[in-house]
């Protein structure tokens, strides 16, 4: 395993598995609150256009929230009862038209998903010992050349730990919406 993998496990370890779930549940909630005061604050004339041709759009960003995060409130209603989590959620995960419905739509479904993910995580106490929930860790790092290189496998988590993945997942995002809604604002 490389260092970057065990500092990112060490962060979710301390920050959820080893955190009381009062906390986790206060950090989760706090971030979903930042990322949905974000999405208020897009045009939504804009959330379809693509910087790039290989870059997300807004809407796309969107989307993947809500297709990664919709079934890890069921992994964790499972874990939190005993039940078996199932498999992790692809990284990368869209449904199959992201642009079907209107950006309005979508961020209200993503509030929904985000209540139903809470309503969850609040379900949870420190002396519950369920199964531990797959996720899919995504990680930036150097390859030997300085290049950039993606590292990607599958770590079963303690269900605070999940519930914290979720939320840097969360914050991975809202970056994502920075730079792309900064990239649309500098190519117009």
């Amino acid at each position: 395993m490389r260092p970057e993998q065990e500092r990112a496990l060490a962060y979710l370890d301390r920050k959820g598995t080893s955190a009381d779930s009062a906390a986790v549940y206060r950090a989760v909630a706090r971030t979903f609150e930042q990322l949905e005061r974000r999405l208020d604050t897009i045009d939504p004339g804009t959330a379809g256009a693509r910087p790039t041709p290989d870059q997300w759009s807004l809407h796309e960003i969107v989307d993947h929230l809500i297709e990664s995060h919709r079934p890890a409130v069921g992994q964790l209603r499972a874990a939190l009862s005993g039940q078996d989590p199932g498999e992790a959620i692809p990284a990368g995960i869209l449904s199959p038209d992201p642009q079907a419905r209107g950006w309005a739509e979508r961020v209200t479904e993503l509030r929904t998903v985000h209540r139903d993910f809470l309503h969850e995580l609040a379900r949870g106490d420190d002396a519950a010992t369920p199964r531990e929930i797959p996720i899919v860790m995504v990680l930036k790092v150097a390859a030997d050349d300085g290049k950039p290189e993606v590292l990607e496998w599958i770590e079963r988590l303690h269900w605070r730990a999940f519930a914290i993945g979720v939320k840097v997942h969360s914050l991975e995002h809202l970056a994502q919406i920075d730079r792309v809604e900064a990239a649309l604002v500098s190519s117009s």
